[in-house]
């Protein structure tokens, strides 16, 4: 069950109109790494959740704040949209620099949404669910979260220096502040992980069970020009679970056969030569 409580998280309150950086905003609300996505990820990984409750709790706690979050920047967009109607961005275009600028303002938010947010990118593209990841492996999906709150706090950080409207800077410090803990937080859930199955994704399939291509666990392959790629830890020393150490390969050799296809029946109408 859930349960909407009519104040914000955290207050959110501009400075001025700006339809420009509300366009922007976008980006963090429904991009591919926004606050949508975490939202959906997190709920969709609690959702399915099987096995201790501690991490079903957790990921249902923080997927429930990401729709407090996705309700904030809904509310940032319509602050910063607010005062900026059709008549006026008609009478501002009047200015050829202006107008240049203006150019760069999302329709939609006129014409679709009424002056709020919309459930897209700073490009116009919706929402897709393709973007969450919830495979029901729990170290696969905490790695999959610090990867989209890493990318998230990032593309926040480069909004906050994109204005200098200090009540829209105000509320992105918050969530750079609440995207930062996040972080901590899936760390600690994947140290934890890791230490109980193993480093590898899955653990139930152990490196034992690789049989003759276990070498091929240890090895890096020199594929582009240079060799600076040796230098590092990824190609000397131990593997992170202790099981064999890295080789460098300086000048691989493919291993396989040449492969040629069968050329197939003519009724797939393919113009080739059965000869060949």
């Amino acid at each position: 069950m859930f349960r909407h409580q009519k104040e914000l998280q955290f207050e959110v309150k501009v400075d001025r109109p700006d339809p420009m950086l509300a366009r922007q905003v976008q980006e963090v609300l429904g991009g591919q790494f926004g606050e949508m996505t975490v939202m959906m990820q997190y709920l969709f990984q609690g959702f399915n959740c099987r096995g201790e409750e501690k991490y079903k709790d957790m990921l249902m706690d923080i997927g429930t704040e990401e729709i407090g979050h996705v309700e904030m920047l809904c509310a940032l967009i319509s602050q910063l949209l607010d005062g900026s109607s059709p008549e006026a961005q008609d009478e501002a275009a009047k200015d050829p620099v202006t107008a240049a600028i203006m150019g760069g303002v999302n329709p939609q938010h006129l014409l679709v949404s009424g002056l709020g947010g919309l459930p897209s990118n700073s490009n116009g593209v919706p929402w897709n669910g393709s973007y969450i990841v919830a495979s029901g492996n729990l170290l696969a999906d905490m790695r999959s979260n610090l990867h989209a709150e890493s990318q998230g706090r990032l593309q926040v950080a480069r909004l906050y220096h994109m204005t200098t409207d200090e009540g829209v800077r105000a509320t992105f410090r918050k969530m750079l502040a609440r995207d930062r803990y996040h972080q901590y937080q899936w760390m600690a859930a994947i140290q934890e992980l890791e230490e109980k199955n193993g480093v590898v994704v899955p653990a139930t399939f152990p490196p034992e069970a690789e049989l003759e291509s276990q070498p091929e666990a240890y090895e890096f392959w020199n594929l582009s020009e240079g060799n600076e790629s040796s230098e590092g830890l990824w190609a000397t020393g131990s593997a992170p679970d202790g099981t064999g150490n890295f080789v460098y390969v300086a000048e691989p050799v493919a291993k396989g056969q040449v492969y040629k296809p069968a050329v197939p029946p003519e009724s797939i109408h393919h113009d080739l030569d059965p000869q060949n």
